[in-house]
C-alpha cells in the first residue's frame, strides 16, 4: 500500500507558471486526507505559494504535504507553520561560475531571446534557472517556444562541459535548471524516505519530465514508481485513480 504520492508542479499539476485550478485543489485535498503528499519542482518557494498553497484550504490536512523547492534542493514542512528542513545553498563564486557559464552556451547555441518577458536567468539560492523567455513569458509563448525540448538540449549539451561539477537539467516549459552534484530530484526523494521515513517502494512520483535529462528523470532513478503526464489533465484521472484504490484498500483492511 502506497503512502507518499509525490508530483512535479510545473506542467504536471499545474500549467507553467499558474494556479492549481478548482478541481485539482480538491483533488489535493481529498489526497491528503489519506496518504502523504509531496511536491518537487524547480520552482522556488514563492512560486509555491502563489500556484499551491494559496489554492488549498488552511486545515489540518496540510500536516500531511511536504514541499520541495528548487528540484529538491530545499524542503519544507508544514508544523502549524512552513518549517525550512533543509536548503543546499551555492556560494558567490559557485554562482558567478554557473551564470557566466548558461550566458555563454545560450549565446553559443543561438537560442538568446532579443525581448525577454522578466529575469532570464534566475538566482534561486541553492538552483540558478535558465528561463529561455523570461519568468513571466506568456504560457502561449511558452508552449510554443520548445515543445520537444529540443532547444533546451543542445544548451545543455554546450553546458555541460562548463560546468561539469554540477547538475543540469531541463524542466518547465522553457527552463534550464543548475544545481549542486547529486543535489537533485533524487536528492529530494531520499529526504524525504529519511525524514517521513516512508520507503521508496511505498512512494509513487508522478511528472510531466520522466525522460533521461528531463529534472524529473532523477526522481525515476531513485527506484521510485513513476508516472509519465502530459499535463494537469492527465494528472487529474491518475490522482482519482490512487484515491479510488487507497480507499477500496483501505476499506478492505477495516473489514478484515
Amino acid at each position: 500500500m502506497k503512502k507518499l504520492i509525490a508530483f512535479d508542479l510545473d506542467g504536471t499539476l499545474a500549467e507553467s507558471k499558474s494556479p492549481i485550478d478548482a478541481d485539482m485543489s480538491l483533488l489535493l485535498h481529498d489526497l491528503l486526507g489519506i496518504v502523504k503528499v509531496a511536491v518537487i519542482s524547480g520552482g522556488d518557494w514563492p512560486q509555491f505559494e502563489e500556484q499551491v498553497l494559496s489554492h488549498l484550504p488552511h486545515d489540518d490536512s496540510l500536516k500531511s504535504l511536504s514541499l520541495l523547492p528548487t528540484c529538491g534542493t530545499k524542503f519544507f514542512r508544514y508544523t502549524g507553520h512552513w518549517e525550512k528542513i533543509y536548503s543546499e545553498d551555492f556560494t558567490g563564486d559557485q554562482k558567478t561560475t554557473i551564470i557566466a557559464s548558461i550566458k555563454k552556451a545560450v549565446a553559443e547555441a543561438g537560442f538568446k531571446v532579443p525581448n525577454a518577458w522578466g529575469e532570464v536567468i534566475q538566482d534561486r539560492g541553492s538552483q540558478i534557472t535558465f528561463s529561455a523567455l523570461g519568468q513571466q513569458a506568456p504560457l502561449e509563448e511558452k508552449n510554443k517556444w520548445d515543445p520537444d525540448f529540443s532547444k533546451r538540449k543542445k544548451i545543455k549539451a554546450i553546458l555541460d562541459p562548463l560546468i561539469p561539477g554540477f547538475s543540469v537539467e531541463l524542466g518547465g516549459a522553457t527552463s534550464i535548471d543548475v544545481t549542486k552534484p547529486g543535489i537533485d530530484k533524487a536528492y529530494g526523494i531520499r529526504k524525504l524516505k529519511d525524514v517521513l521515513g516512508v520507503p521508496l517502494k511505498e512512494m509513487i512520483f508522478i511528472g510531466d519530465a520522466l525522460f533521461a535529462g528531463g529534472n524529473d528523470y532523477p526522481a525515476e532513478q531513485a527506484g521510485v514508481v513513476s508516472v509519465c503526464v502530459r499535463g494537469p489533465h492527465e494528472t487529474k484521472r491518475v490522482i482519482q485513480t490512487i484515491i479510488a484504490c487507497l480507499s477500496d484498500r483501505g476499506q478492505e483492511a477495516v473489514s478484515s
